[in-house]
């Protein structure tokens, strides 16, 4: 399937000089989710995969998907301020600016292998601030599953020590 088919792109969002890549349309075709879904299990079916992580927001929605589909378990991981309870916090660095993401100190139980799903890697800060707050929890990271890398920010540089998986590559 043609995945770049079903995402668009909207110049100068949410500010000038940044070119959005929208999966809407992915999310709004069955077929198309469901390739996704498809691609993500297959990659990961004989990894120890213990529960799915999934990073606010629109990585939320492929892992409720994809932790159905494991029969696993899921835990969020949002940005600050977002989660009740106790929780751990990291900042990192991202394409437009900086932010804070957490974790509940709960959502996980330590020596789990977590599957870390989003829809975008771009910097790889906010992939590397789960993955810190993962191993911080007394977790593994299995790896990373991402609909979208933008090739150009080098993002996987700063996860380069894990399995990552990109459906759909763009250089610019």
């Amino acid at each position: 399937m043609n995945l770049k088919s079903h995402i668009r792109e909207f110049p100068g969002f949410p500010e000038p000089g940044i070119l959005f890549k929208d999966i809407s349309p992915i999310l709004k075709n069955p077929k198309a989710m469901n390739y996704v879904l498809d691609q993500f299990h297959e990659h990961y079916k004989n990894e120890r995969v213990d529960i799915i992580a999934g990073m606010e927001l629109r990585g939320l929605i492929f892992a409720a998907a994809l932790a159905a589909k494991f029969d696993k378990g899921l835990f969020m991981i949002r940005k600050q301020n977002k989660l009740p309870g106790p929780t751990i916090k990291k900042g990192y660095d991202i394409e437009y600016g900086n932010a804070i993401m957490e974790v509940q100190k709960d959502a996980l139980e330590p020596g789990q292998h977590v599957l870390v799903v989003d829809d975008l890697l771009a910097t790889g800060g906010t992939a590397h601030a789960a993955a810190e707050l993962i191993e911080k929890l007394g977790g593994h990271v299995a790896g990373f599953s991402f609909v979208i890398e933008l090739l150009q920010l080098k993002g996987r540089k700063k996860i380069n020590n894990f399995n990552i998986q990109t459906l759909v590559n763009y250089n610019a």
